[in-house]
């Protein structure tokens, strides 16, 4: 029998990964490479380690009967995260198998090792599953939370999404194409993050919001159907589903309407759903803005629960309840309710009051509630204030017996944000939503603009490159500057996507009509010597032969959020931000040195003292 040693040159050219042996492999020698998992000596004369890479794990035994001293030695050196090569010999996993591991029949006994980096002591183990540390400190050291499983994991279903989008849209007659990073700063809504030129001082390009004017641009270049997994930059403030870079499956189409586009992505949907997690997408379901505002408060609603929003401002009407008169007396004020069933049991005053002050940082003036006693009377809270029309407020939402309600009363907009907000925080408090469940919906028919109260000005509600429909481009050419009502009127082409809540998809028809353009730019407050400054290659480009065209852009960072299971976007990127836009592993953003700036006839300015 050769006596197993130390192997020294750099043999670490792999057979197998350590998620590949099986009992059909016995007494095959093999050769494994990865990070050493855990380390045991159980002191029966055999040394064990779980040696890891990223399909999995294996379990190597140093046999102190057969093994040389040499061998033993480095092997009792070893310690987790050291990078190994071993080479061996597959047997049936003496002890019985380990159900856990997809290898856990076999395992490898073996001949040679190779030590191929000795690693420091890590801060956390990423073999561990619970008990990590806090999130900053798993982005400093990046490189270790991603050895994780899970992390791998996500990394692979990323993956296996943007490989799907190249498949599909290949097989639908897409043509990648990708678009410039440095490009001009055009008003789309947040912040850009510029970039000094060199060589043109005092100009500067803008990374890119979005691919949008280009792949427009493409359309009318008749590249007809295009794709791109494109890296987008915005300049504001983060949350836990936003980056200041993220990317996008970025997609337009031309000679399509608003249904051709809809076919196209939903099939698309249904590709990366069924691929992933074996789960058939029904035709998912319409609704309009209106629709999706009326009753859900919010246009992106989660449907896996019901808590509708119902209008009762004429019910609310035939009170004296100044809460109610007041919002009514307002311009578009209304009165709504959310009924929650089971509510008076699970919701105790303290909640209920919490709830009151939480919906004021959505501009609401509070919550009213009350709740349903055993004949249909209301009890507490309010309840006396309206009791004239108890009766028909308990069957107009269907109320019953240990109910509660809760009320907004405001103008239509503040009522419904903060209705569709506590909606969603009472639904999670009282676990109403099915985790299991995917409810898909498409949000459609977009007001083109929203009135800003503060700025007295329209802003566009999708971007100012959406198309109104078809049928009220004339009425919106026609349409005068001052009339705000014809304006807010004005449906525009766009649709949304929307998963559990989520908007994981956004798009449009797209204004391929220089007058309809310009027309949307004098609305946004935009002179004709700026639009001609910001936007005159694409007023240039509609005036030779632009085609209808449209499309849409998918969030890759949230469409892999659901599909790995996970509610931080940051799990779903390899080197995210942190929630102040810092990268905390490689110290970025930091200073730069004065001959840089100066290069760029660039110039720091005091930092304001706090």
């Amino acid at each position: 029998m050769t006596t197993p040693t130390v192997d020294r040159p750099a043999a670490y050219r792999r057979t197998h990964h350590c998620n590949e042996l099986r009992l059909d492999h016995s007494g095959a020698t093999v050769t494994l490479a990865g990070w050493v998992n855990s380390y045991r000596d159980h002191g029966t004369g055999l040394v064990f380690i779980d040696l890891r890479d990223r399909e999995g794990l294996t379990q190597v035994v140093f046999d102190k009967a057969d093994a040389s001293d040499e061998l033993l030695s480095a092997a009792d050196k070893l310690r987790s995260e050291d990078v190994i090569a071993v080479s061996g010999t597959v047997r049936k996993r003496d002890g019985g198998p380990n159900p856990k591991l997809a290898t856990g029949e076999v395992e490898v006994v073996a001949s040679t090792l190779s030590v191929l980096n000795k690693a420091k002591t890590p801060p956390f183990q990423p073999s561990e599953t619970e008990g990590l540390p806090n999130e900053e400190l798993r982005l400093k050291y990046r490189y270790l939370d991603l050895r994780r499983p899970k992390m791998q994991k996500i990394l692979r279903t990323r993956h296996r999404v943007t490989k799907l989008a190249r498949d599909y849209f290949d097989e639908n007659g897409f043509i990648e194409v990708e678009t410039p990073i440095l490009c001009k700063s055009t008003p789309e809504g947040a912040r850009d993050f510029l970039v000094p030129s060199r060589l043109t001082p005092g100009e500067w390009y803008a990374l890119p919001q979005s691919p949008q004017l280009f792949k427009q641009i493409l359309m009318v270049s008749g590249a007809d159907r295009y794709l791109q997994i494109a890296k987008c930059f915005r300049d504001e403030d983060l949350r836990a589903d936003r980056q200041p870079e993220f990317t996008q499956i970025d997609l337009e189409m031309s000679f399509v309407t608003r249904e051709d586009v809809i076919e196209v992505m939903e099939g698309f949907v249904r590709r990366l759903w069924g691929d992933v997690l074996g789960y058939e997408v029904p035709t998912v379901q319409r609704m309009t803005y209106r629709e999706a505002m009326d009753d859900y408060g919010i246009d992106r609603p989660d449907l896996r629960y019901d808590l509708k929003l119902h209008d009762i401002s004429d019910l609310a009407a035939k009170t004296d309840f100044k809460v109610f008169t007041g919002a009514l007396g307002k311009e578009r004020g209304v009165v709504k309710v959310i009924c929650v069933p089971g509510g008076a049991e699970k919701l105790t005053r303290k909640i209920t009051d919490g709830y009151s002050e939480w919906v004021k940082t959505f501009g609401a003036g509070g919550v009213p509630t009350t709740k349903v006693g055993v004949d249909g009377s209301l009890e507490a809270g309010i309840g006396k204030f309206i009791d004239s029309i108890a009766k028909d407020l308990v069957e107009r939402v269907g109320a019953k017996p240990g109910d509660q309600l809760f009320f907004g009363a405001d103008t239509y907009a503040t009522c419904s944000k903060a209705l569709g907000e506590l909606r969603q925080k009472i639904a999670r408090d009282m676990g109403m939503i099915d985790e299991s469940k995917w409810a898909f919906v498409w949000v459609e028919d977009f007001p083109m603009f929203e009135y800003d109260e503060e700025t007295k000005r329209f802003y566009a509600m999708h971007h100012p490159f959406t198309a109104p429909n078809p049928d009220q481009v004339e009425a919106f050419l026609a349409a005068d500057p001052g009339d705000r009502e014809t304006i807010e009127g004005i449906v525009s082409a766009g649709y949304d996507i929307v998963c559990n809540g989520s908007e994981i998809g956004g798009g449009s028809i797209r204004i391929h009509d220089s007058r309809v353009q310009t027309k949307v730019f004098e609305l946004l407050g935009i002179s004709p010597q700026e639009a001609k400054e910001k936007f005159s290659f694409l007023m240039d480009a509609l005036q030779f032969g632009a085609p209808p065209h449209g499309g849409i852009a998918f969030g890759l960072d949230r469409l892999v959020m659901h599909l790995a299971g996970t509610d931080n976007i940051r799990d779903v990127i390899a080197f995210p931000k942190t929630q102040t836009g810092a990268d905390v592993m490689s110290d970025a953003p930091s200073a730069v040195d004065e001959t840089q700036l100066a290069e760029l006839f660039v110039k720091n300015l005091p930092v304001p003292t706090k």
